[in-house]
């Protein structure tokens, strides 16, 4: 406060410096929405129009072309699935490297972090041939369970850091009192890491429902996201921009809406462990 009194314009750099980020930041999305009501022509005009009538034209004809429900419900489904199943799977895996700690728990841990430092386009051609020999090439099981396994480091690593903060007395105390497997954690790891369980499978979630690459090269008409639904209005003639910002925003909406009710949760989850 008595900087603030001292020295007014550092106070004034500072909320201007934010506001300016801030609207760096929201630009290309405000952009995208306004561009999204307007004509194919309005849309390429120059200068750029900022006032003009809106249209719902390109709403129409993205749902007629493309079908939008079915390329959202193959992303909720996909993206829905695979955060239950990566939280079945994650949560176990965390369970026992925060409290049956081994020789090679912390290598194994940095072993899976690692993972996400390649490149998907490295293991492409192999995932490929595997969901093409399966059958599973533009199923939504196939998008699943690659959706699921790329997202495992992350869910183990964040349910890992929530885990490891429970003190191992608590559990110690449970079983001395007769508590099983399943009640330990139905009545004591349950409560204890629900926000844990909440912040990482929202976090996973969003993951999924954005996740580009591995829907364009593994799905198609059948079982193609959101993101294939958007990739489809690249054609050789050129893009479609209004069309395009128009299935861009029918695309990204509902998952920012998802995330401004759940904003809370998703900033925990990306910032834990920072402050620790």
């Amino acid at each position: 406060m008595t900087q603030h009194k001292s020295f007014p314009w550092l106070h004034w750099l500072r909320t201007l410096s934010a506001w300016a980020v801030t609207f760096v930041l929201f630009f290309p999305l405000g952009w995208l929405v306004l561009t999204a009501f307007k004509t194919e022509l309005q849309a390429i005009s120059v200068p750029p129009l900022l006032f003009f009538k809106p249209t719902l034209e390109n709403f129409e004809i993205v749902q007629e072309r493309s079908d939008y429900m079915l390329y959202a419900t193959n992303s909720l489904i996909t993206s829905v699935a695979s955060t239950l199943l990566g939280l079945a799977l994650a949560f176990p895996a965390a369970y026992a490297m925060a409290f049956f700690k081994g020789k090679y728990t912390k290598d194994i841990l940095m072993w899976m972090l690692s993972t996400k430092m390649m490149p998907a386009v490295g293991a492409l051609v192999p995932v490929y041939v595997m969901a093409q020999t399966s059958g599973l090439l533009d199923t939504r099981t196939g998008l699943v369970i690659v959706f699921t396994l790329s997202n495992l480091p992350i869910m183990v690593w964040m349910l890992y850091s929530y885990l490891k903060e429970i003190p191992a007395e608590i559990l110690e105390a449970s079983r001395m009192d007769g508590a099983t497997l399943w009640q330990e954690f139905r009545h004591v790891l349950l409560p204890l890491t629900m926000g844990g369980l909440a912040s990482t499978g929202l976090l996973t979630l969003v993951l999924s429902w954005n996740e580009a690459f591995w829907s364009l090269n593994l799905s198609a008409a059948k079982a193609g996201t959101l993101a294939t639904l958007i990739a489809s209005y690249s054609s050789p003639e050129g893009l479609f921009w209004a069309k395009l910002s128009a299935a861009s925003f029918m695309a990204i909406g509902p998952i920012v809406v998802f995330g401004w009710f759940s904003q809370k949760q998703l900033v925990q989850g990306l910032t834990f462990g920072a402050v620790k």
